[in-house]
């Protein structure tokens, strides 16, 4: 795969917790590379380390050695600053739980990340209408996350993240906390907005039916392991 082609590089990453005999490696000499346009579910045990896979991809997390290549760009060296300016440009996140703000409307939570990059309120309204509509919650753009069932909540959660027009989607359990049918809605209208956004998605999901819809499925084993495509 060509550099120009490669959204996400990740190459011999390791990351422990804890210190003196507490000390746990979570992730040991991980190689995961991810090409533009791709929808990748990454699958394994609980506590195998997923989540903190895709919070070092995210940049919420520093690897403790290895490189990391977002876009092009060797995140390894960048500064707080410059990660955080990388992390709104280019990621947009959606978690096993919404963390809407209970104080404001659905519109208002999407448009949030676009109030806190500067955009005026009027088009940061307008653009998080546009994505409500495409998530289907028109009509409740209005309503406050307590009048909000658990799969409109997280409907609202991915157009909260797209509201930058990211291209890379990060996704850790979104359908964790939904009933079965609820579940295929969210990860029905994830891949659609994939396509029609263009975006490049990771999916951490225990969910095996749900891996074997994305165009690639990464088994993530134990450290000491080998992880690879299932």
């Amino acid at each position: 795969m060509s550099e120009r082609d490669r959204m996400v590089w990740l190459h011999d990453a390791a990351k422990a917790y804890g210190e003196g005999p507490r000390r746990v490696q979570v992730l040991q000499g991980l190689d995961l590379e991810v090409r533009k346009g791709e929808l990748v579910a990454v699958v394994g045990p609980s506590g195998v380390g997923k989540s903190t896979l895709l919070h070092i991809i995210g940049l919420l997390d520093r690897p403790d050695s290895g490189t990391l290549e977002l876009d092009g760009t060797d995140v390894s060296c960048l500064d707080l600053e410059a990660r955080a300016k990388l992390r709104n440009t280019l990621i947009g996140f959606v978690f096993q739980y919404h963390y809407l703000l209970d104080e404001l409307d659905a519109r208002d939570n999407v448009a949030l990340p676009l109030r806190i990059a500067g955009r005026t309120g009027h088009a940061a309204r307008g653009r998080a209408e546009e994505l409500l509509t495409r998530v289907g919650l028109a009509d409740r753009a209005s309503h406050f996350p307590d009048q909000l069932s658990g799969g409109e909540l997280q409907r609202v959660a991915v157009a909260r993240a797209l509201a930058m027009e990211p291209p890379l989607l990060l996704a850790d359990e979104p359908t964790g906390n939904l009933d079965r049918e609820n579940s295929e809605m969210l990860f029905s209208l994830v891949r659609e907005l994939h396509l029609m956004e263009g975006l490049t998605s990771i999916i951490v999901t225990h969910d095996e039916e749900m891996a074997g819809r994305c165009d690639r499925a990464f088994r993530l084993a134990p450290a000491g392991e080998r992880s690879g495509d299932v």
